[in-house]
């Protein structure tokens, strides 16, 4: 890189002297349009509870779902993630109860449907919060099966679709779904769903929490690292990428977010599609906790937004999505 200018002729302070101008020269910002909230349901009736391992993330029963989407819908955040926290009686081997009509999940999309037109609907494609083992896919003979997995998924991804889901989102990392759920949707004339793949998803270590809130982190005895990305890798991330979009996918996502920025970044640069991010939950735990103790400030968090943007994300995918929303707004 070439350096312009030189000291005292160039001052680059004279470019950092007054808020304004800082706001002014700025190269990346982040507005309410870039946020999308995951939500957790729950089964019940009157039911809001705290998750310990994620402090100020609630679990909702259905009829409870208007009280944060009313949120949702007065700071103008575009779309919202929906997280199924299914009670252990409907859990079982091959996760039978992700093509239940009337699932937590499905119920959702009609509430919001119904209640909150205007709010985007993203809805996981994974059997995890359904299996008694905790998995994403389904267990043959000691190993997750990916192919008769797959044949669930594409059960799933139609119900959701059917149900009135905008954006169906698999994150289960098998190999050859996306292109397997892209045609059914195709064929049952859902061809205007679109289709987020996870298609970096990392075996990483910042997951528990989120495994606490959907009730899969006490079912999983083994890691899941045949199916999940090595996380010592990136050019893997390349060839994940590439396949999905080959096969349909429309925008993919990296997570987790924060300490995968160098793969958003190249994603963003090779491939030219959209690209989310997901600030996992270890990832808000670990600021929110920092917050709490007042070791970080509020301050911190849009920091930590920014980096996403700046690295190419479109989209991010955070806990504090609200919080976040509300700030900007009173700015």
């Amino acid at each position: 890189m070439k350096i312009i200018g030189s000291y005292p002729k160039t001052r680059l302070r004279r470019l950092r002297k007054a808020q304004w101008i800082r706001n002014l020269v700025s190269e990346n910002n982040i507005s309410h349009n870039d946020l999308v909230l995951p939500i957790f349901v729950r089964e019940g009736k009157n039911k809001i509870e705290s998750i310990k391992s994620m402090p100020g993330v609630k679990r909702y029963s259905i009829d409870k779902l208007p009280i944060i989407l009313k949120q949702v819908k007065k700071f103008n955040i575009p779309m919202v993630a929906i997280f199924p926290y299914v009670a252990n009686g409907k859990k079982d081997n091959l996760g039978t109860e992700a093509l239940n009509p009337n699932n937590l999940i499905c119920k959702s999309i009609r509430l919001i449907k119904k209640k909150f037109p205007q709010i985007g609907i993203m809805c996981d494609v994974a059997l995890d919060p359904y299996t008694s083992h905790g998995h994403d896919g389904i267990i043959v003979n000691n190993k997750i099966d990916n192919d008769q997995t797959v044949k669930i998924l594409v059960k799933q991804a139609l119900l959701q679709a059917k149900m009135g889901c905008d954006m169906i989102a698999p994150s289960d990392m098998m190999d050859g779904r996306i292109g397997k759920i892209r045609k059914a949707l195709e064929k049952a004339n859902y061809k205007d769903v679109s289709l987020l793949s996870y298609a970096v998803k990392y075996a990483s270590n910042y997951y528990g929490p989120f495994r606490d809130a959907v009730g899969s982190k006490s079912k999983l005895k083994q890691d899941k690292k045949t199916y999940q990305m090595d996380f010592r890798n990136s050019s893997e991330a390349f060839r994940e990428v590439a396949l999905d979009i080959k096969e349909g996918a429309d925008m993919v996502m990296v997570k987790p977010g924060m300490i995968y920025l160098d793969i958003i970044k190249q994603i963003k640069n090779k491939f030219k599609v959209p690209v989310l991010a997901y600030q996992v939950s270890g990832e808000y735990f670990l600021i929110k906790n920092a917050i709490q103790k007042k070791i970080l400030n509020d301050d911190s968090i849009i920091e930590s937004l920014i980096a996403f943007k700046r690295a190419g994300a479109s989209a991010i995918l955070t806990y504090f999505a609200i919080d976040i929303a509300k700030k900007l707004k009173n700015i």
